[in-house]
């Protein structure tokens, strides 16, 4: 399922789009999360930090949670500029209904490693792009952005240049952050987590997922489980050498022997 968190756990190609570039005009036009996808079922796609151990937005600044207008949070995001953060689609799309949610409806939340507290800052949505050709997490651009009313005073994080395949060969280290669950069956985290996991053979992801799509997608994680992202953990960041290169979009379960998670495939969406 995709690896996005309800309150409660309710819960591809445009090549032109650059990341890096044109990410502005992109954002005027707006799921994984892990936001609870429609499919259910315990063997189906699901997201969160199982695994890993505690992180800090000081070392992590531009890891930012995202809220419902109540302040209940349910998706990841990375700020790659002061008003604008990376998300998955299945963020922005309602779980029980699927439609994309109002940017009212959203908040973004940085400089808060304990979820807790009234640390750090939060921005309101102005504008939410997702890509167009966005149908289901499973199928592919499971990519969003959000535009934020303010901008944030926090250190935003490069993301990798299009056409740069360097940090997906197997095996290469990746890190990903999140307050997602941090069991397949347990609670969320209060407080940010990450955890290192080797990106997977594409033949290790094909086996496991019918529709991956190894052009914007990749497979992080070990061939023996244990350490992965889960619910909750949808829509935030997957690093490599001090470079956003995905985005966490789904898994069967959380950490399950030959069933990596399943990140968008930053590199691929670029002019």
């Amino acid at each position: 399922m995709g690896r996005e968190q309800g309150s409660a756990d309710k819960t591809r190609a445009l090549r032109a789009l650059a990341i890096a570039g044109a990410v502005t005009a992109l954002a005027s036009t707006s799921p994984a999360a892990h936001a609870q996808p429609a499919i259910t079922g315990d063997d189906q796609p699901q997201s969160r930090i199982l695994g890993g151990s505690g992180a800090d937005t000081q070392e992590a600044p531009w890891a930012v949670a995202l809220t419902d207008r109540y302040g209940n949070h349910f998706c990841g995001g990375t700020l790659i500029r002061a008003g604008e953060v990376v998300t998955a689609a299945h963020c922005a799309h309602d779980p029980l209904t699927g439609a994309e949610r109002s940017p009212s409806d959203l908040k973004v939340v940085a400089g808060r490693t304990d979820l807790r507290s009234s640390e750090g800052t939060e921005a309101e949505v102005d504008s939410v792009w997702v890509h167009p050709q966005y149908e289901d997490f499973t199928t592919g651009d499971d990519l969003a952005v959000l535009k934020l009313s303010t901008p944030l005073p926090q250190r935003p994080l490069p993301v990798v240049e299009p056409g740069d395949e360097s940090p997906y060969r197997p095996g290469a280290p990746a890190r990903v952050y999140g307050w997602g669950r941090t069991s397949e069956d347990g609670p969320a985290s209060d407080t940010l987590r990450s955890v290192e996991v080797p990106v997977a053979p594409d033949e290790s992801c094909r086996s496991a997922y019918p529709n991956y799509d190894p052009s914007s997608m990749f497979c992080a994680g070990y061939p023996e489980g244990g350490r992965d992202a889960c619910a909750g953990d949808s829509g935030g960041p997957i690093v490599a050498d001090g470079r956003l290169i995905g985005v966490v979009s789904y898994g069967t379960g959380c950490g399950r022997p030959g069933t990596p998670g399943v990140y968008t495939r930053l590199s691929h969406y670029a002019p």
